[in-house]
């Protein structure tokens, strides 16, 4: 996606074979002239229609050539675009679990087709609701006879390694992906896993051994790296062994398993602190919130169990469901997987430190306000972890939020709360400013207060903001 209605995606830089652009707010993928080969073998051998058939691969439509970014296109196509791009770091265990076997049955495919994945970089895959699918069509070539696969590494580095890291030693390991964006280095989750895992055969194969071979290769002077490429250009390997590989590697993977503790947010739903009729009037205030709302796109931030992102997906809203809980989100993705209707995408966020732009000058990963814009806001129930958890001042989220949506349903929990008691039990109270009024002074420049509704049986309040066209 890119800032203006028109122009070529700056991530979009890295395949010589095509790239991204947008062309009067529409998303395009050029093939650049030369590159269409693959395409066309791709589309010819069937492989294009088995995937998208079985909801493996983004749709991609053929478009006339005079709707190119430049003249050194072959053809244009058109993609099927996604309403919200997450990336690795921001995904769940099983998330990233799924995303990998998608990509080794998509390489087993592409083998009965006489094709290969010349990459298998998990960012080629993005989530549709709680689905996995491969969202990069120029990743297919045809297979050499008896050649190895050359995205071996590359998939251990964006899939195996983090996996493992995160189900060995902690789950939050996945944030490595934040710093190496071309995957974990084997040597660094060879050394950061446990000692036992010498012992377990696929993580002894593709990654302590993968490591020491990956060493032994970049090890030595120029002339015997130079004679080493020259015999890794000569290496052989069948499709049966090829096929090993990829079971191999599937297994492994499949044998890997994390299950969420009991920790604070996996066992705290969001009515937990309310008794069952103040419970009942949270929902009947939010549900009527959300139904004086417009557009399609909401962003439950500090979603949990998905309660209310689910009450929103059956208003038919598209939602992005965001929570900075491992074990909260882990158990939502798991359910969503269950139903295939559910119009909601789970991803790990902690607002308080929101996904940066990375990459090559800062564009080939965008942050998190940088990607969309949501039509509606919920922010139930999170002020307090921000403004008192994390000191930023009330006025720091309203300007924050106002670049995030342009609507906004907002639970406001005060101090007399029980929750909130709990976190000023053993700290000072520093923040004056918190309060009811509080907030309606610090969102008053960004954000024009619609409506206001006390939750009964409860000291909280639920308000509605549109915000403000100069903001």
């Amino acid at each position: 996606m890119t800032d203006s209605a028109t122009g070529r995606d700056p991530a979009s830089f890295r395949d010589p074979t095509g790239f991204v652009y947008r062309r009067d707010g529409v998303l395009y993928r050029q093939i650049n002239a030369g590159n269409e080969q693959d395409w066309e073998q791709f589309q010819s051998s069937g492989l294009y229609q088995r995937l998208v058939d079985r909801h493996w691969l983004v749709e991609h439509d053929e478009c006339d050539r005079s709707l190119a970014f430049d003249g050194n296109a072959a053809k244009v196509l058109k993609p099927r675009l996604l309403e919200f791009v997450s990336y690795p770091y921001e995904w769940t265990f099983s998330q990233l679990k799924d995303a990998a076997l998608l990509t080794l049955d998509v390489q087993s495919e592409a083998i009965a087709s006489g094709m290969t994945l010349k990459d298998a970089s998990a960012y080629n895959v993005a989530f549709d609701a709680a689905r996995p699918i491969l969202i990069d069509a120029l990743s297919f070539e045809p297979r050499r006879d008896d050649a190895p696969w050359l995205a071996y590494r590359q998939f251990c580095q964006h899939f195996l390694a983090p996996l493992a890291l995160m189900a060995r030693r902690d789950v939050r390991s996945i944030l490595l992906l934040r710093d190496f964006i071309d995957g974990i280095p084997l040597d660094m989750a060879a050394h950061l896993l446990p000692t036992i895992s010498r012992l377990q055969p696929g993580l002894a194969m593709h990654v302590h051994l993968h490591s020491r071979a990956q060493k032994g290769v970049l090890a030595g002077d120029e002339g015997k790296r130079s004679e080493r490429a020259a015999q890794r250009s000569e290496v052989s390997m069948s499709r049966s062994r090829l096929e090993a590989l990829i079971d191999s590697l599937r297994r492994t993977i499949g044998g890997l398993r994390w299950d969420p503790e009991r920790t604070e947010w996996s066992g705290y739903g969001e009515t937990s602190s309310y008794t069952p009729n103040a419970a009942a009037s949270k929902q009947q205030i939010v549900d009527s919130f959300l139904r004086r709302t417009d557009g399609s796109r909401v962003w439950d931030i500090g979603a949990n169990n998905g309660t209310f992102s689910r009450m929103a997906a059956e208003l038919g809203r598209s939602v992005v469901a965001i929570d900075a809980d491992h074990g909260a989100t882990e158990l939502l993705y798991r359910e969503l997987k269950k139903s295939t209707d559910a119009h909601i995408l789970p991803v790990v966020i902690d607002l308080s430190n929101p996904s940066p732009a990375l990459g090559w000058a800062h564009t080939e990963r965008r942050s998190l306000a940088e990607r969309a814009n949501a039509d509606v806001l919920m922010a139930l129930a999170l002020v307090h972890h921000v403004a008192i958890g994390n000191n930023v001042p009330l006025s720091h989220v309203s300007s924050y939020f106002a670049r995030l949506g342009r609507q906004l349903i907002l639970e406001f929990v005060p101090k007399e709360d029980p929750r909130v008691e709990a976190m000023l039990i053993d700290r000072r109270d520093v923040f004056a400013d918190y309060s009811l009024d509080g907030l309606k002074t610090a969102f008053n420049s960004e954000w024009q207060l619609l409506e206001e509704a006390p939750v009964n049986g409860s000291a909280r309040t639920m308000l509605r903001f549109v915000r403000r066209q100069s903001a």
